[in-house]
């Protein structure tokens, strides 16, 4: 990626046991109950910005009154439809996704952009945009839900960089081979 960010493009998943980053009807509050953003403070510290899908957007909007306090730096979100009513903490790209990227990317500056959404992530990693994946796993098994890969996402190879527990939550980091 031409870019001048020294931060790396990193995909951030929380995940259930069986494998779903939310449950049925999109929800995520099962999440709060096992961690906060003060969980694993370093990666909050270390993430610059955020490029969020839009329908990850909507959740976290629903559920900002439940659950404030994660601040990833300047937030963009890549939507088709942009609001009536814009965000003043947000920025909508109706881009590419390289585009969308790139922009999220230079906004993070020396920090990582963080990738959420499981859309706008799939899409990262079959383009090859992704430096690394960090997935929290969750005590939980939820049944149904959206899964952390869409069907159709080509494989992908990752190299293990470590793991790391609090509580009843493990962090794994890994790094897409390319």
């Amino acid at each position: 990626m031409s870019d001048t960010s020294t931060g790396k493009v990193v995909v951030n998943r929380v995940m259930s046991l069986d494998g779903f980053i939310a449950g049925p009807g999109h929800t995520m509050d099962w999440i709060f109950e096992h961690m906060t953003s003060a969980t694993f403070p370093e990666v909050m510290a270390a993430t610059g910005a955020m490029l969020i899908g839009r329908g990850t957007y909507e959740v976290g909007k629903r559920m900002s009154a439940e659950n404030t306090g994660y601040d990833g730096g300047a937030q963009f979100v890549l939507t088709h439809r942009p609001p009536d009513e814009p965000d003043p903490e947000v920025t909508f790209l109706t881009c590419d996704i390289e585009e969308a990227v790139a922009r999220a990317h230079r906004a993070a500056g020396d920090k990582n952009l963080e990738i959420l959404g499981a859309d706008v992530a799939a899409q990262c990693l079959q383009r090859g945009l992704v430096d690394e994946i960090l997935v929290y796993v969750l005590p939980v098994l939820l049944g149904d839900g959206v899964r952390f890969a869409p069907p159709g996402l080509h494989r992908i190879d990752l190299e293990p960089l470590g793991n790391v527990q609090s509580g009843g939550v493990t962090i794994l980091r890994f790094r897409v081979r390319t």
